[in-house]
This record gives C-alpha cells, structure tokens and sequence, in this order.
C-alpha cells in the first residue's frame, strides 16, 4: 500500500472513530451537565482536570517514544512492551501517592475527593491501555485504536444514561469513568495477544527467557530518551488544565461549569488534526531517517491543509455561539457563550501546534519541545493569576488564546529554521477570502443553525476550489485518497 493510501486509510479510520465517538460524547456531556447543573458538572470537571494534569506522570511521554522507536524497528516491539509496562507500574503508583498529597493540601471536599481518588484509578488502567495503542500506532494498525475509542464513547454514554435514569449522585459518574477503562484495557490487551504476540511464540519457551524480563539498563535509555518529552508533555497538560483548577479555586464550581462547557465545544474541533497527525507521526520519523524532502513536503502540505481548516472553523462558531450553547445546553448555560466565541479562537493556533509538536518529536528534538512548552506554561500560569481574579473565566479564555499565540509563534520560527522555510501567505488570504463569504451567509441565513452548518461549509470548499486553493498535484493526491474509500 502506497504512503498516500496508507495516510488516507489511518486517518479515515480515527477520523471515522472520532467523529462516532464525539457523537455519543457530545449527547453524554450535554444530558450530564443538564442533569448536574453548573455547579455539580464544575465539580466532576475539576476532578478531571486535577487528575489529567497527574495522568502524564503515567506514561512520562514512553507511549510517544515507543510509536517513534517501533515504528523505525519492529523488533524492538516486545522489549518496549514489557519495559514500558514494568516502568509504568512504578509510575502509577508515584501519580497516586501525589494525587492524594495534592489532594489533601488544597483541601477539596470530600466529594470532590473521592471523584479525584476514583478518576485516578481510571487512569491508570488508561495508562496501560496505553502501551498497546502505542503497538498499533507504530504499526499504522489505527483500526484497533479507532474501534477502542468507540467503545469507549459508546458505554461512557450508556453509563451517563444510567447513571440519570436512576437519579444518582455524581460520584457514581466517575465511577463510569473507572469501568469503562478497565473493559478498554481488557479489549486492547486481547488484540495486542491474538494480533502480534501469540504468533511470535510458536511453543519456544526461549521466547518468554529473551523478551518477557526487565532490562534494567534499557529502563535508563528509556527514562533518559522520555524525560524531556514527558516534561513538555506536563508543561501541555498544565496549560490546558491549570485554568480549571484555579477558577475552581478562586471562583467556584458554577464558573468551571460554564467554563467547561465551552471548552468541551472547542476540544472536539481538535479531532481532525489529532487524527491526521497520530496517522502521520511514524512516517514522519521514518522520514527523518531515511528521506529529508519527504519530511519536509509532508510538513508543508499538512500546514496549508490543517491552515485551511482552522481559520473558517473559528469564524463560523464565533457568529453560532450562541446558537450552539443554547441547542445543547439550558439557559443556565448561557455564560458558557462568550468563552466559546473567545477560546474558538485557539484552533487555527492548536491546529498548527498539534502538528509542530509531532514534527518535533519525529525529529528528535524533544529538549525543543520542552522548553518551549516551559516558556508557554509559565506565560500561561502569570496571565491566569493576573487575569481570573478580575474577569473571572473571559480572563481563563483570553490567557488560553494569548498562550496558543506564543506557542504557535515559537514552534513556527524554530520549524522554519530547522526543517524549512515556506510561503503561506496565498493559502492563508484565500482561506480568508473564503471565510468572509461564508460568514456572510451565517450573518443573513434565517434557517435552523444544524442547516446552517452543513451549508456554511459547502460554500466555504466551493469558494477555495473556485479560487484555485489547491494545486493538479493535490487535486490528484484527493483523487487517491478517495480511491482508497472505494
């Protein structure tokens, strides 16, 4: 199978998955905060936000490493297994010890306590979950992953439902959380067995003597390979999350409600780009190895797509905030408006950066990513304590996007230095152009926003094609990729 198909077929398949994923989340989330309200949704956000913040200890970025290694040599696939497996176990329990620490010193009720403590449980068996997604990732085996993060959606969902039918407390919703990652561990661990590791015994008990013990001194190259990539990772997660803790903090659980729901919106625009760059990464690390100018066509060609994308997504959900806040959630959600229409403005930042990140990484410059996320966390952490005391969760919005500025400004000039140095400036005013006559439609259109939508965005495609956006090379790279649907 040719690089395009194999692209095509990767991200198609997480696409797919994503999307029928988003769809049984979005409908959870939205029955959830109704039944919970502000207050009570704020509260399970904020346990969701203290342990995500912990869950990075977890894996200490060995999953990305693993994905990069396996993917340049398949035979270092069950000495990454079981190392990462055994490292991991000591990691889990270093996160847990902390987040009871943590925990303990801010003082949370015992509610919020007991969610956090349920959460974390949750996430370590998303941690070991992990290792085998890793596997299928290096593998470009995306179906795998793809079909778990269905299931996922699909009992998180099913749990949700109960949980309201029965009228139950908001500590029996963690508890969703907690099942539903031990089932997912349990399918992934399954097809990793009947997939790559049974058929590699074949009855010599030699096997379990060369691959299935410790390697104590590969745990030191793993560590040392990791750190500054799980730093960076840490550095991301804080300033993602860091913004729900302190509002939680300083302003209350109603405000993280309001606050949660817009950005809930915001992260399911990121499927697209997570998608095409969890297809792309272990092609982009061989790449670094074998063919340079394919490392950097593959990274000019993503950032005019993911540019593309990102731009008219932001304008369009600016002018529907309200429509949206108001078809999915209650009037009691109606603050949750203004955070959307500020934070929306992060994505076409986010599209870029998610995709920096993986370049990054595929190169080998994983000291880079970290101190540039550093520089970003820091930014981050002073604007939130400057701003959420005086604007409450606008000043949370306003530090996100200022921060994904910085980010994007930083990683864009360190790439054009050190991978290459391109134009975007004709992709970007078409884009422009193209999001302008869009908008347009959505200020005049008089018709129900789920009409809006679908339309908005044919209109939007038809203008670039008809202002020549894209090129007879990229025109035939679609052809190929549509022929892979067939």
């Amino acid at each position: 199978m040719s690089i395009i198909k194999r692209v095509a077929k990767n991200t198609s398949s997480l696409l797919l998955s994503q999307i029928i994923s988003y769809v049984f989340v979005f409908f959870g989330t939205m029955y959830t905060a109704r039944y919970l309200g502000a207050g009570g949704y704020g509260i399970l956000s904020t346990g969701i936000a203290i342990t995500s913040i912990f869950a990075v200890i977890g894996d200490l970025g060995l999953g990305s490493l693993t994905v990069r290694e396996v993917a340049r040599n398949k035979s270092l696939t069950n000495k990454y297994v079981v190392n990462t497996t055994l490292i991991k176990s000591f990691l889990s329990i270093i996160m847990l010890v902390l987040i009871v620490i943590t925990t303990e010193i801010i003082n949370y009720s015992p509610e919020i306590s007991n969610i956090i403590y349920i959460l974390t449980l949750s996430i370590i068996f998303n941690t070991f979950s992990g290792v085998f997604g890793s596997i299928f990732q290096a593998y470009e085996k995306m179906e795998y992953v793809s079909i778990a993060g269905i299931i996922i959606s699909i009992l998180t969902f099913i749990g949700f439902i109960m949980a309201i039918y029965f009228n139950l407390g908001i500590v029996k919703f963690a508890f969703v959380y907690l099942i539903v990652s031990i089932i997912n561990l349990v399918y992934l661990m399954a097809i990793f067995i009947w997939k790559f590791f049974l058929p590699k015994i074949n009855g010599d008990w030699k096997f379990w003597k060369n691959n299935i013990k410790a390697d104590l001194n590969f745990w030191k190259y793993l560590l040392m390979q990791a750190l500054p990539l799980s730093i960076a990772i840490v550095f991301s997660v804080i300033i993602f999350k860091i913004d729900t803790i302190l509002l939680s903090i300083l302003k209350g659980s109603a405000v993280v409600g309001w606050y949660t729901v817009a950005y809930n919106i915001l992260q399911a625009l990121f499927i697209v780009p997570t998608a095409f760059t969890t297809s792309i990464f272990p092609l982009l690390s061989t790449f670094h190895i074998s063919s340079k100018e394919s490392l950097k066509l593959t990274y000019q060609k993503s950032f005019k797509y993911l540019t593309i994308l990102g731009i008219p997504t932001a304008v369009g959900i600016t002018l529907l905030a309200d429509k949206i806040i108001l078809l999915v959630y209650t009037q009691e959600f109606i603050p949750a408006i203004i955070a959307l229409q500020i934070l929306v403005w992060t994505v076409p930042f986010i599209f870029l950066t998610i995709l920096f990140g993986a370049v990054v990484t595929s190169i080998n410059r994983q000291n880079l990513l970290m101190k540039i996320l550093f520089i970003v966390m820091i930014f981050n952490i002073i604007l939130n304590l400057i701003l959420i005391p005086q604007f409450s969760y606008i000043g949370s919005a306003i530090a996100t996007v200022l921060s994904e500025l910085v980010t994007f400004i930083l990683f864009f000039k360190f790439l054009s230095n050190y991978v290459c140095r391109f134009s975007s400036r004709d992709a970007i005013f078409k884009t422009i152009i193209a999001s302008g006559i869009m908008s347009l439609f959505i200020i005049y259109a008089s018709i129900n926003v789920l009409f809006v939508i679908p339309i908005a965005i044919i209109i939007y495609f038809v203008t670039l094609i008809l202002l020549n956006t894209f090129s007879k090379d990229e025109i035939d790279l679609f052809r190929q990729i549509f022929e892979v649907k067939k």
